[in-house]
């Protein structure tokens, strides 16, 4: 007597088959990852389109004449941002009492400290960055690297107050502070007996010897959004592309449709 039935062996893939629930969920997982993956790629562009126009807005501030910093605080108002990197001039007397570390500053290789020191004018005083001087010097005021005397023009370029990261350390909030982890000016204020701008200067043109002149970052690499752009896009690809393969070999296996066996 013949019968004929399916062998599991050789049930495949049919079309229809595309259109069962496992099937769908799996459509759809593939096209939520795809969609994800080019949404990753278009925030990376507009990052690296961001860090274009931040690297043109910061040189083409650098190219300015320096103006006196009493002068761009008035313009900028509260838009402390909008100065940031413009050249300044600041006139004053350095209060080398008050002065600061900033701990954990690198210098072709050598660790060290950055010197922070008051620089009191006529009608209050701006923070200045005077440089870097290495680890051993670790006592305010710095002996061996102390700023000029008398009254000071001072040229440089503007940054804002730093703030803590989200991993980074926390200085004390009392006390009279040494050494910091970065130019906090609200907390250095609380220790100065001056009124402190809102942002500090980084000072150019210092003289010989220490402390070394901080080095004016470099605003010519773009960073590596565009890169992580085109790897979104390409797990995008890879990922559609290699699943309409595995699913075209899988209909391919039998022509699209399963064959039964017959047995007597």
């Amino acid at each position: 007597m013949d019968t004929t039935s399916v062998d599991p062996a050789t049930t495949h893939l049919t079309r229809l088959d595309l259109l069962r629930p496992k099937w769908l969920l799996a459509h759809l997982m593939i096209l939520t990852l795809g969609v994800v993956f080019v949404l990753l790629g278009l925030w990376q562009l507009d990052r690296h389109r961001e860090r274009i126009e931040s690297n043109e807005t910061i040189a083409a501030r650098l190219q300015e004449p320096p103006v006196s910093l009493d002068i761009l605080l008035a313009e900028a108002g509260e838009d402390l941002s909008s100065i940031e990197y413009r050249r300044a001039t600041f006139t004053g007397i350095f209060a080398p009492a008050d002065e600061v570390l900033i701990r954990s500053q690198v210098h072709l290789g050598a660790g060290g400290f950055h010197v922070v020191t008051p620089l009191v004018g006529e009608g209050g005083a701006v923070l200045v960055n005077r440089g870097w001087v290495p680890i051993s010097m670790d006592r305010v005021p710095v002996e061996h690297a102390p700023p000029p005397a008398g009254q000071e023009e001072i040229e440089g370029w503007v940054r804002l107050s730093q703030e803590r990261p989200a991993l980074g350390s926390q200085d004390p909030a009392t006390g009279r502070l040494e050494i910091m982890s970065r130019i906090d000016i609200p907390r250095i204020s609380a220790q100065v007996n001056h009124p402190l701008a809102p942002v500090y200067i980084v000072m150019t043109g210092g003289e010989e010897g220490l402390p070394e002149s901080v080095r004016l970052p470099s605003f010519n690499e773009n960073g590596p959004h565009l890169g992580y752009a085109i790897q979104w896009f390409g797990f995008a690809l890879v990922g559609l592309v290699g699943y309409l393969l595995l699913v075209r070999r899988r209909l391919a296996q039998t022509g699209g449709r399963a064959r039964p066996s017959t047995t007597s």
